[in-house]
């Protein structure tokens, strides 16, 4: 039986199409982009990769430390929408600045400022899905949500990837044309979350008290220790942070990855595309799957497979290794994302939602700290960006062992 998305799901969904375009600029354009003020200021190409890794690092680890703090605040009745509102504009404002700064350090800056909002804005919007759904729903939905955000991307970054491509030959010089694809990807970014901004209602909250950010913190407390007693989101928030940590690794340095083993730039711009073109369908094949087979089985079919691409990525050195790696990516990318926030959803108490996508996110996007760190680290230290990919497979290897173990304990 077809599922029919509600009106209230589809603006649900609508805000991965507008988020998405920002972060597909950040793991496309932005590295080249960086990469080209890093050059006039005469800064070392060695260093290119390690720079933009700590950058990406930096945001990361903002975003592990407040994201349980203000995701508990949340649950407070009314805030979720606030808060999800303020992070939503201080991240569409710094995309515009970015386009506004011609000193790489400044960028930088800004970049992280950017980068961070955009990942506090989906601790809200994540836990949004107790909300604007039901618990058979979830695995369909939060699939569709990262299949439309793959492919609706694509609309923005094709614009922005022609005016960029071809800025010489319209006139414009690098720093204009990049200011334009900035101002139309925080636009895009704004009009695709008006609907949601509009319609959405917080239906399970906590009860704070006259103190919410003190009372936050108390309730914040308990739940780690509830965490620590509930053996199967613990395992799970263990395995994930393992495992996530790849993906999002991956994701976040791709382009740069290319870029220092020096393969050309629009055809890595184009491979990243076909990601996105790639993912679309993916993900709403494994949304399929869901209702006939396990999501826990579809998540480790997913690990297993992102196991193999670490693997393959050692030995990556041309172009169409790339390409290949793009399209492998892409088949299990937005799948591994979608079933991993649905499954989470399903094991943990509604009301708390904010609260527990904080604490997933330390150990999600929070947790790809240590991957790109990690990939920064050995790319200087032996030479060679293939090492540091590669190694992201024993990521994948002990995320493997922890998930099977988290859902031995869910079945109990």
């Amino acid at each position: 039986m077809k599922l029919k998305l509600t009106s209230l799901e589809k603006q649900w969904i609508l805000y991965d199409v507008g988020n998405s375009a920002f972060i597909l600029l950040v793991t496309t354009i932005l590295p080249i982009y960086f990469n080209y003020l890093a050059d006039s200021a005469k800064i070392a190409s060695s260093t290119y990769l390690a720079y933009w890794g700590y950058a990406i690092s930096i945001s990361t680890l903002i975003v592990a430390l407040l994201g349980p703090t203000l995701g508990t605040i949340a649950d407070t009745k009314n805030f979720k929408k606030r808060l999800f509102t303020a992070a939503l504009f201080v991240g569409v404002i710094s995309c515009v600045l970015l386009g506004v700064s011609s000193s790489w350090l400044v960028f930088l800056v800004i970049f992280v400022i950017a980068k961070t909002a955009f990942s506090i804005s989906l601790v809200f919007y994540d836990s949004m899905l107790t909300d604007v759904t039901t618990e058979e729903r979830m695995d369909t939905v939060s699939s569709h949500g990262y299949a439309w955000g793959y492919i609706g991307s694509c609309i923005p970054f094709v614009v922005c990837l022609v005016i960029v491509l071809n800025a010489e030959k319209i006139g414009l010089s690098m720093k204009a044309s990049m200011l334009i694809a900035f101002i139309i990807t925080a636009g895009w970014w704004l009009f695709t979350s008006l609907p949601l901004l509009k319609n959405y209602r917080q239906l399970y909250f906590a009860d704070a008290g006259a103190h919410v950010i003190r009372n936050s913190f108390s309730r914040l407390g308990k739940s780690l220790k509830e965490i620590y007693g509930e053996k199967k989101i613990f395992f799970f928030l263990l395995a994930f942070f393992f495992y996530i940590d790849g993906v999002y690794t991956i994701i976040d340095m791709a382009t740069a990855y290319g870029t220092s083993l020096g393969l050309d730039s629009t055809g890595l711009l184009l491979a990243l595309l076909l990601t996105q073109i790639v993912a679309f369908p993916c993900a709403l094949i494994f949304g399929r799957l869901s209702k006939s087979l396990l999501s826990a089985r579809l998540i480790r079919i997913c690990i297993g497979a992102y196991f193999l691409i670490a693997l393959y990525a050692i030995g990556l050195d041309s172009q169409f290794d790339f390409w290949v790696l793009a399209v492998l990516v892409g088949m299990f990318q937005g799948a591994i994302q979608a079933l991993s926030r649905s499954y989470f959803a399903k094991i943990i108490p509604a009301e708390k939602s904010g609260e527990y996508f904080g604490l997933l996110d330390i150990c999600g996007k929070g947790a790809s700290f240590f991957g790109t760190f990690l990939v920064s680290f050995i790319s200087q230290a032996t030479g060679s960006p293939n090492a540091g990919v590669g190694s992201l497979a024993v990521m994948f290897f002990i995320g493997f062992l922890l998930f099977g173990r988290a859902e031995r304990l869910r079945e109990r």
